[in-house]
C-alpha cells in the first residue's frame, strides 16, 4: 500500500517537475528518485474468481430446529420427553420486589439475627431490602431455602430447550466482609 502510494506521488511529482523549467527543482527530483527507487513499476494482477457452486438444500422435511414445533413434538411424547413435569412456577402469587432484578445484580451485604431467625440483607440497585427463608429473588422464579453467615441459597424454577420446568442451585456469596450484625 505504502509503495503505491509512493510511486503515485513519484508520478504526480515527475509530471509537476517536468513543466518546470531548469534545475531549480533538481534536489526534489533527486530526492524522488531516491525514495521511489526499488519499487515495482508493475502492479500483480488480481487473482482469478472462481465461479460460484450452488449447493442444493435437502432438509425441507426435517422439522425447524428453532420454531415451536419442536417444542410440542417434545411436549407430546416425542423420544425424550418427559411430559409429565410437576414442576411449575405459581404465576398467580403477587411478585416481591426483588424478582423484578435479575440475579447477577443483587448482592449479598451482610446477616441480621433477629429473634432467633436469620435475615440476609441483599442491595438492588439503590435499595436494600431484608430478606428470610422463602422469600423470592431474581427473574427465574428463585425461593431462598437457606441463609448462613456467607450465602445465600436458592432454587430457581427454568424452562429447557423442551418446555419442562427444572430446578436449578443458586446461591449469593457475601460481597463485603463485615456487615453482619446481630439483633435481638
Amino acid at each position: 500500500m505504502r509503495a503505491l502510494l509512493l510511486a503515485a506521488i513519484a508520478l504526480v511529482a515527475a509530471g509537476g517537475l517536468a513543466g518546470c523549467e531548469g534545475g531549480e527543482h533538481s534536489d526534489l527530483r533527486a530526492e524522488l528518485d531516491q525514495m521511489t527507487r526499488g519499487l515495482p513499476r508493475r502492479v500483480a494482477p488480481l487473482p482469478q474468481v472462481k465461479p460460484y457452486q450452488p449447493v442444493p438444500y435437502e432438509a425441507f422435511d426435517l422439522p425447524d430446529p428453532f420454531g415451536p414445533d419442536k417444542i410440542l413434538l417434545a411436549q407430546k411424547g416425542a423420544p425424550g420427553a418427559t411430559g409429565d413435569n410437576k414442576l411449575k412456577p405459581d404465576l398467580t402469587r403477587p411478585k416481591e420486589p426483588l424478582e423484578a432484578y435479575p440475579l447477577e445484580s443483587v448482592k449479598m451485604v451482610g446477616t441480621l439475627t433477629r429473634e432467633k431467625r436469620n435475615y440476609a440483607l441483599i442491595k438492588a440497585d439503590t435499595g436494600l431490602y431484608r430478606v428470610r427463608v422463602g422469600n423470592y429473588v431474581g427473574q427465574n422464579f428463585g425461593v431462598i431455602t437457606n441463609i448462613s453467615e456467607s450465602e445465600v441459597t436458592l432454587r430457581e424454577l427454568v424452562q429447557d430447550s423442551a418446555g419442562d420446568w427444572t430446578e436449578r442451585e443458586s446461591s449469593l456469596l457475601l460481597q463485603e466482609a463485615g456487615v453482619s450484625t446481630e439483633a435481638k
